[in-house]
């Protein structure tokens, strides 16, 4: 396969560059509690350098491989991630790795990752290609149920450990039909279908387990705790947030690392961060606010700019490419970063419920990076596919310039 360099996406390759810059920088200033464990930096730090490094590798690679396969090769990543997803809720699996109380880890010849970030980039593939497919009407309802069937089968066992994954795929499946322009009776009728069975499941957990404190099995054990973090931060009185507990020791650090950020422009600088040795697990779900911290608004502010330039860099793309399941795959892997950094983002200064979303390349896990790396090489490569057909029109374009006989007036 000839690398030509000429039609790589140069902005999406400043965006992505950027980020990975970020990351590094954030990696060396929250990780002081992992380098305490480990009484080492070369171990956490060097581990995620090398998947930071191994996602560059990715991104380059996939570029130059044709949209076409990308289509035909997330069919078969669907169903293996699938399989991998539903084998988590198997009791007693070897194979299975339970961290922080949530079994939604694979470890497979010592490698431990989420199967859940497949099937996150492999349905959006596999979505987009079936909804490019619609020709009439009548495909529009066909196609409508097809990916709602393949949704829901993916889903299913990941809502048992992780539901805010869960509904953030939801959503950009939703996007990726309005975006197919799929009727609103269809997609607004699982809107409210979902609605009222995520308000019934919480009632049933509110009163039938949180309050009166019974423990619940099965499936669904950990749906005490999302129901827990809901009522911490929408139903409980504004004292209660400034008593220290176990439970929100993470959501309290986060508040005054935010605070300390937001006394200069600047924050506390590089480095310089207090809350990263308080803050549990600073170098993931709560990274941006050791990033606010040290940074402050103007660091803030230029990371979110940052992921709102993967999103208006992909519509551009898309905005001028004529392969609609391209466009779809593209909008709907721009909108999953973007959306998945501002739920992080929204959960670290305190306007959401903690959901456990990683912010996309910043945060620790060898398994996000590597596949929000490949999220941008599968982006560029349709930018880049779009650059070359562009100047194929233009070049027969001129060709037929040339050749056109010259007619003179006399």
């Amino acid at each position: 396969m000839k690398l030509n360099l000429q039609h790589i996406d140069k902005t999406f390759w400043v965006i992505y560059l950027f980020l990975v810059v970020v990351a590094i920088i954030a990696l060396f200033s929250a990780s002081s509690t992992l380098v305490y464990m480990h009484h080492s930096a070369l171990g956490p730090i060097g581990q995620q350098m090398f998947f930071i490094l191994l996602g560059l590798v990715a991104a380059f690679g996939i570029q130059f491989i044709p949209t076409y396969w990308v289509r035909f090769c997330g069919y078969g990543l669907l169903a293996i991630s699938a399989l991998l997803c539903y084998s988590t809720l198997i009791p007693g699996n070897p194979f299975v790795a339970t961290i922080n109380g949530a079994a939604r880890w694979v470890r497979i010849a010592g490698i431990t990752f989420q199967p859940s970030e497949l099937v996150k980039l492999s349905l959006i593939i596999v979505v987009a290609d079936l909804l490019a497919r619609i020709k009439s009407e009548d495909d529009k309802k066909k196609y409508f149920y097809w990916t709602l069937g393949i949704t829901a089968f993916a889903v299913l066992p990941i809502m048992t450990s992780n539901l805010s994954t869960a509904v953030l795929i939801g959503l950009i499946i939703f996007c990726l039909w309005i975006l197919a322009r799929i009727p609103w009776k269809y997609t607004l009728s699982i809107v409210g279908i979902a609605v009222l069975v995520l308000g019934l499941g919480y009632a049933i957990v509110e009163f039938g387990f949180v309050r009166p404190k019974r423990q619940m099995h099965g499936p669904f054990k950990r749906a005490t705790t999302w129901v827990s973090r809901l009522d911490r931060h929408f139903v409980e009185d504004g004292k209660s947030k400034y008593v220290l507990t176990d439970d929100n020791i993470q959501e309290f650090y986060s508040s005054v690392a935010i605070a300390r950020g937001a006394k200069t422009p600047l924050g506390v600088g590089p480095g310089n961060s207090k809350e990263r040795d308080y803050l549990p697990l600073a170098f993931m779900d709560y990274i941006f606010a050791i990033i606010v911290e040290e940074s402050g608004i103007i660091g803030a502010g230029f990371l979110i700019f940052l992921y709102l330039a993967v999103l208006f860099r992909a519509s551009n793309i898309s905005s001028r490419y004529s392969d609609m399941p391209a466009m779809l795959m593209t909008m709907g892997l721009a909108l999953m970063i973007t959306c998945q950094a501002l739920i992080s983002m929204l959960v670290a200064v305190g306007l959401g419920p903690v959901t456990g979303q990683p912010l996309p390349m910043i945060s620790k896990g060898g398994t996000s990076v590597l596949i929000t790396s490949i999220y941008f090489g599968i982006m560029m490569g349709v930018s880049r596919e779009q650059l070359i057909l562009r100047d194929r029109v233009n070049e027969t374009l001129e060709d037929s310039l040339d050749d056109a006989p010259i007619v003179t007036l006399e």
